[in-house]
């Protein structure tokens, strides 16, 4: 088994074709071809539907093995210099979109002067795009809501956040102070879709006032539902970062009086173990938190008691 063969059955997956494979490798078509055929003979199996160019189910099995063993191979001279004391190599690091607008410049112009050998790559996204991508080795680690029942990722707590109500100034409760969970139920609401960390949080807190939210539409992706909210389609639950303190426009933002917040945690795959690189990036999050004040970040609070690394 060569790992050029691994090498083009991760392109076709994340490409979609073998003509598309052949271009993000640099290479030709038959080349690729001749990579998986040669692949499947080895293994027994179908890995990739000729007529689709889509990975059966065997191929599915093989690419997540494929992505680890590409991963550590990349992971092995930031390994190795970590030993000389010096950190060097890649981190892709995932990404909530409200998050990211607040703290990666943070950690960006940290990790750039601190350690200038390392390659961050960011990813933007929703808790629930994120967290597969982190157990199949896609990204090295994610910021990501909490809680989660998945086995296969170790989380640390970083902070959380106060939830707010945001509505257009046409909404029959623009222009309100504050407001209870039980009121709210009599309205349709924006929710992110059921099942999903946040909306977990949401079904709690109306559950312990014996009344359901009702959805006028569920939405994945906080900074969508946000944006939805701004633009007078509904009324939108979500978390303070949504609405930065400089955004002016034709809305309210208004307090829920049960003060509901969400977690925001980091997670990481539990085996194989992260790169230097993660490592150090983690270090700087959880650093730039521990020095955020409330006036320069409103709604957001350190969680205390954290272990300082990820379990």
């Amino acid at each position: 088994m060569d790992i050029k063969h691994l090498s083009s059955l991760v392109a076709i997956a994340d490409n979609g074709s073998f003509s598309a494979a052949a271009k993000a490798l640099y290479t030709v078509q038959s080349n690729v071809s001749a990579h998986i055929a040669r692949l499947e003979r080895e293994l027994g199996a179908t890995l990739v539907d000729r007529n689709s160019g889509v990975l059966t189910d065997e191929g599915e099995v093989v690419l997540e093995r494929a992505r680890r063993i590409l991963r550590e191979i990349e992971d092995i001279p930031g390994d190795l210099t970590a030993l000389e004391d010096q950190i060097t190599g890649v981190t892709r690091l995932g990404v909530l979109s409200t998050t990211a607008r607040w703290i990666m410049p943070q950690i960006l112009n940290t990790m750039a002067s601190r350690y200038p050998e390392v390659r961050v790559t960011a990813h933007e996204g929703s808790t629930s795009s994120l967290l597969p991508r982190v157990i199949d080795g896609q990204i090295d680690a994610a910021i990501v809501h909490l809680p989660l029942t998945e086995p296969d990722v170790t989380v640390e707590p970083l902070f959380a956040e106060d939830l707010v109500l945001v509505v257009h100034t046409r909404h029959q409760l623009s222009g309100r102070n504050n407001i209870g969970i039980d009121e709210l139920a009599s309205h349709a609401l924006l929710l992110p879709p059921s099942g999903t960390a946040f909306r977990r949080v949401l079904d709690r807190v109306a559950a312990a006032k014996e009344v359901t939210l009702k959805a006028h539409a569920e939405i994945d992706g906080v900074r969508l539902l946000a944006s939805l909210a701004f633009e007078g389609y509904g009324a939108a639950i979500v978390p303070s970062s949504a609405i930065p303190q400089w955004l002016e426009g034709p809305f309210s933002r208004i307090s829920i009086d049960e003060r509901p917040q969400r977690t925001v945690g980091w997670v990481q795959r539990r085996r194989p173990a992260v790169n230097s690189a993660t490592r150090a990036i983690f270090n700087v999050t959880t650093e730039t938190l521990r020095n955020i004040r409330p006036q320069h970040s409103p709604g957001i609070h350190r969680v205390h008691g954290g272990t300082g690394t990820p379990r």
